[in-house]
């Protein structure tokens, strides 16, 4: 089969190339062979291609997080998919298992969802990291609640503007930085009421208008660096931000520590380091649940440009710019 292989650390026209590579094999009764669709490209894969993949080993690797696919072949054990059945995922990519830039991956079943009828596989390889990231930031780690209000960062990109969507099936009122008066129409399109346009606005000021003086309820901060640091004075006391990011050495916490802040760091990846099995059925789940959404028609995800496979690169050097809209995604058994 096809696949994008990581060789080495570096950029990604020195050390992303297309090779055939051996299909791989169901290996236990629960796994099944999927044959893969379109696959999505995530700020975290450029990431591992310059600093090394989170599980280090020998090179090469196969790069790649989420993905949609079809059933090719199903384990002896398998109760929830059989050979046919189309899914969407978040498996691989972080150094131990194979990744999502191939033609075929193998998976267990229970870290799968079937992918939302409403979507094409395009659209459903986008949405698996992002979803999972948005959700538990909001729900798990803020503990977003009805008529909360919540000030999202990067509401056109990947995790912000599928963020802006679940903070409003969750009652939660929106805020968001972008921009471009571009994104900014796309933000209040996907139910953001005050889109800030951070390049010419100070945010944290806008923030504490909008909420009256008060100060923001939460704040989801997928930029970090001076965003990060300057979100404490967008908060309300007591408020919750949680960050995407390591927070930089360097910050100054005066301020979080003087509105008694509760700092909150998401990393959907854990669970999969860590090779926890509940957590990782209870994400597969929270995918089956943002896929109802989508079918119902409550829940979108944006795919601003495909590449083929081999074109990996760059879709690569696409992300690094960190300006893209929506999602990016590779696409590839047409």
């Amino acid at each position: 089969m096809k696949a994008i292989l990581m060789t080495a650390r570096g950029s990604a026209d020195e050390v992303l190339a297309q090779s055939d590579v051996p299909e791989p094999r169901l290996a236990h009764g629960h796994e099944i062979l999927v044959r893969i669709q379109a696959a999505g490209v995530n700020p975290v894969d450029a990431k591992q291609r310059v600093r090394g993949p989170y599980k280090s080993g020998e090179m090469p690797v196969i790069l790649g997080c989420d993905a949609a696919g079809v059933v090719e072949e199903a384990g002896t054990d398998c109760e929830r998919f059989a050979p046919g059945d189309a899914v969407y995922f978040c498996s691989g990519g972080i150094g131990d298992a194979p990744g999502t830039y191939a033609e075929y991956t193998v998976v267990d079943e229970r870290y799968c969802a079937r992918k939302p009828d409403s979507l094409s596989f395009v659209e459903a390889a986008a949405a698996p990291l992002v979803l999972l990231t948005a959700w538990e930031s909001l729900f798990e780690r803020a503990r977003t609640a009805s008529g909360h209000r919540v000030l999202i960062h990067a509401g056109a990109g990947g995790v912000g503007h599928v963020a802006i969507q679940l903070a409003r099936e969750g009652g939660a009122r929106v805020a968001t930085t972008v921009g471009s008066p571009e994104k900014a129409a796309l933000a209040t399109e996907l139910g953001a009421e005050a889109p800030i346009l951070y390049k010419t606005t100070d945010f944290a000021a806008a923030a504490r208008d909008w909420t009256g003086g008060t100060g923001v309820d939460v704040a989801l901060d997928v930029l970090g660096g001076e965003t990060f640091t300057r979100t404490f004075a967008a908060m309300r006391p007591y408020g919750e931000l949680i960050t995407v990011l390591q927070p930089p050495p360097d910050t100054d916490w005066a301020e979080a520590r003087l509105r008694n802040l509760r700092i909150g760091l998401e990393l959907m990846l854990s669970p999969m380091y860590y090779g926890m099995h509940g957590e990782r059925m209870r994400q597969a789940a929270i995918l089956e649940r943002c896929g109802a959404l989508f079918d119902a028609g409550r829940l979108r995800v944006v795919v601003s440009d495909t590449f083929p496979l081999a074109e990996a690169a760059r879709a690569h050097r696409a992300i690094e710019t960190g300006s893209t809209t929506g999602k990016l995604v590779l696409v590839f058994n047409d």
